[in-house]
């Protein structure tokens, strides 16, 4: 491992929020523990990308197993309190935010691109949920010959079992598996730095939080 980045997917309001139809359920459980993450990446000046669902007003472009349900519950729509971030996960300057419109955030985006941009060679992965967008990305990070992480009690699904059962799968092809507090060691060798006065800025302008 040369340089890793932090891929965190879907903590939005419209999926984490107690008021929401779509929240998944426990999700609010994993939240100290992206927060733990991020302390750590952040020390080192390790890119930090929040991948976020993003749609059209209108849904046309949403995948066809989920039209109906947002004609009749629109979700993480462009521009809405309901697609960004959650306040406890907020992205920081020098931060990306990186949009996607599947389950996949390599599918359709920049990702790739942007990590190898960014001279990233592994990706640890936090977020929800584990059978859908945390896998798919999982298996594509692999497929584009990242080194793969995921962070255990940093990804959730609506079930406890079928978080279970989706990490064993993901195991057994090889992705490592981490809890938070096993990231300090997983990052032993990439120095804290010490901020004095001036910024270091990984960033993309178009990409950015500024």
């Amino acid at each position: 491992m040369n340089r890793p980045a932090l891929l965190i997917i879907d903590m939005q309001n419209d999926f984490i929020l107690d008021e929401k139809p779509l929240q998944v359920k426990g999700a609010d459980v994993i939240i100290p523990a992206i927060q733990y993450l991020l302390k750590e990446f952040r020390s080192r000046s390790l890119p930090v990308i929040h991948i976020v669902r993003i749609h059209r007003a209108d849904g046309s472009d949403v995948e066809i197993i989920r039209q109906e349900l947002f004609k009749k519950t629109p979700f993480a729509v462009e521009g809405t309190k309901g697609a960004a971030v959650i306040d406890a996960l907020a992205p920081v300057p020098g931060e990306y935010l990186l949009s996607k419109i599947r389950m996949s955030a390599f599918i359709g985006t920049g990702l790739d691109l942007m990590l190898r941009t960014l001279e990233v060679d592994t990706v640890v992965v936090a977020g929800i949920q584990t059978p859908n967008c945390i896998r798919t990305t999982v298996f594509d990070a692999i497929a584009y010959n990242y080194h793969t992480c995921l962070v255990d009690d940093a990804t959730a699904a609506q079930r406890e079992e079928i978080h279970r059962s989706n990490v064993r799968d993901m195991e057994n092809i090889g992705v490592m598996i981490l809890n938070s507090n096993d990231i300090g060691s997983f990052l032993k060798d990439i120095p804290i730095i010490i901020q004095t006065g001036f910024t270091i800025d990984w960033s993309f302008s178009s990409l950015s939080i500024s």
